[in-house]
């Protein structure tokens, strides 16, 4: 099998978690724990290779990929410390709406500083991505980056890149973006990575087990902390609106009934500096079992919030270069339900991991 050339909008803790786990999963060196496929569609995760980055920050820009992972304000866990250089150097991105202007509020290593640079057009961006051979664009950019977003969107179009969205910006699940996807023969992956093992996936499991258990969920709440950027930027609740929607689908979509706006709360709760890259949940869910007894569940998930999309993605971005090959175009569905929270077609977990693994066998 051939390469698959990625490249990566915004170089925070995700994408330096992403590309220390290709590192660390090359071939032979160590074992596969922790990847749902080793091999998907003929492709490992030594095919995946980094050829070009954006991002706006000074600590980041001009260094290679290699390095720029490790640069404040990035906190996330460093399991795979060496990294061979990448060969593509950090481009200035566009800042648009991905710096929320609250950021500036805070020390240097704690936030984002933009550099002082010219920012890239849209046909530098093209040519960029056409001279690279990319075949799949990750958006990795901050929660609420509406603006930036649909821009690296639109050269994804322009230059026939399949796209994966990571973030809660609505473009694969929003009708008139997916038919733009479909007309131009690109496929695109999202919206809005689900983690291997985290809150959303967790509540979705219990809500879709409280419904075919018969156990009536009557309401439910999930907070999240965190220390990290996103975090950070999402401690201005005016950009939470798609996120808090994105993680109250990803839970309704599997419930018995739809419960009412008042009884269910999900969504980012505070910003705590020193848990850094570490995410905490605190689940609580309550019901009526069998003679309508009350019953209640509560839980507590800790995980390292950036390493715990990484997978994933390595798995989206197999899916996508699949897709691409086979001339798929707009919402690939199977992969979008399975690896993210708000999907353009919903389905439980069970069947949208067989739908995966059905698109994966398809030759």
């Amino acid at each position: 099998m051939s390469s698959i050339n990625i490249a990566l909008i915004g170089v925070g803790n995700c994408a330096s978690s992403l590309v220390q786990g290709l590192s660390h999963y090359r071939d032979g060196a160590n074992d596969t724990v922790g990847l749902m496929h080793w091999d998907l569609g003929g492709y490992r995760p030594s095919d995946i290779k980094v050829v070009a980055a954006w991002d706006v920050d000074k600590r980041k820009v001009g260094l290679d990929v290699a390095d720029a992972i490790f640069a404040k304000p990035n906190c996330t866990a460093i399991f795979c410390g060496t990294i061979e250089a990448t060969g593509a150097k950090v481009m200035m991105g566009r800042v648009l709406d991905g710096v929320a202007e609250h950021m500036e509020d805070y020390t240097d290593d704690r936030t984002f500083i933009v550099a002082n640079e010219a920012e890239m057009t849209k046909e530098e961006i093209v040519a960029t991505l056409r001279a690279a051979n990319v075949d799949v664009l990750m958006n990795y950019l901050p929660v609420g980056s509406q603006a930036a977003s649909e821009f690296y969107a639109e050269c994804a179009l322009e230059a026939g890149v399949a796209f994966v969205n990571n973030i809660p910006v609505f473009i694969a699940s929003d009708p008139e973006w997916a038919d733009r996807f479909t007309a131009a023969g690109v496929p695109i992956i999202g919206d809005d990575i689900k983690a291997q093992l985290g809150a959303t996936i967790v509540h979705r499991v219990l809500t879709d087990l409280f419904a075919k258990r018969g156990v009536k969920l009557e309401r439910t709440y999930q907070l999240n902390t965190g220390g990290n950027t996103d975090f950070l930027n999402m401690s201005n609740h005016l950009r939470l609106a798609s996120k808090k929607i994105s993680k109250t689908e990803a839970v309704q979509s599997v419930a018995a009934e739809r419960l009412h706006d008042e009884n269910v709360h999900i969504g980012p709760s505070d910003y705590v500096p020193w848990q850094n890259d570490n995410k905490v949940c605190f689940l609580r869910m309550e019901g009526s079992m069998f003679g309508g007894v009350p019953m209640n569940l509560e839980l507590r998930l800790s995980v390292e919030d950036s390493p715990n999309s990484a997978g994933v993605a390595i798995d989206m971005i197999r899916c996508a270069k699949l897709a691409k090959d086979r001339g798929m175009s707009g919402p690939i569905d199977a992969a979008s339900a399975y690896f993210c929270k708000h999907p353009r077609t919903q389905m439980t977990d069970d069947v949208a991991a067989g739908a995966v693994e059905e698109f994966i066998a398809v030759h």
